[in-house]
């Protein structure tokens, strides 16, 4: 890096950060293209011009999607130092270790997923906490989260689908 004209100078963090966040872009569009490997080189290089809970959280979604769980668990553990109150990475955790079958270890951080002041999808952590309520039997908990989730986003078909399935299921 130090070949990298970026890095000869010292920039203002705003400068940083937008030039992070283009590598941030860069990462994302590779992993819609589902090119891993490639997406969290780009993260990484966001990450070591500005480290951006964004940058940490995406490249731990993407090394779930390899199979790379507790590493992306440990990410989004790197997104959070960076910034709490983003709050993809604990709706993150709360998903993979559902993923993982730790129903009970899943609901503090999608719980903490709830209050987070900054995320656009706050219905993922309700969806999310009531496929683990489900599991573990608390039908009537389930249903309420899943109409909580459409009820953020009626969008979100899934949730409603789930909602009246477990409606019909408890009348």
């Amino acid at each position: 890096m130090a070949d990298d004209p970026l890095f000869e100078q010292e920039l203002p963090e705003s400068k940083l950060r937008k030039e992070a966040m283009k590598w941030w872009q860069r990462g994302y569009n590779a992993q819609t293209r589902s090119q891993l490997d490639e997406a969290i080189e780009l993260y990484t290089r966001s990450i070591e011009i500005f480290p951006t809970a964004e940058a940490y959280t995406f490249r731990g979604w993407a090394k779930s999607f390899q199979g790379r769980i507790d590493e992306a668990i440990e990410e989004c553990h790197k997104a959070i130092e960076v910034d709490p109150d983003y709050g993809n990475p604990y709706n993150d955790i709360g998903a993979y270790l559902i993923q993982k079958g730790d129903m009970r270890g899943a609901i503090p951080w999608l719980r903490r997923a709830f209050d987070a002041k900054r995320y656009e999808c706050p219905f993922y952590p309700r969806f999310n906490l009531g496929r683990v309520y489900e599991e573990l039997g608390d039908l009537i908990g389930a249903a309420n989260l899943y109409k909580e989730a459409y009820d953020l986003n009626r969008n979100y078909e899934q949730a409603l689908r789930a909602f009246r399935r477990l409606q019909a299921k408890l009348n």
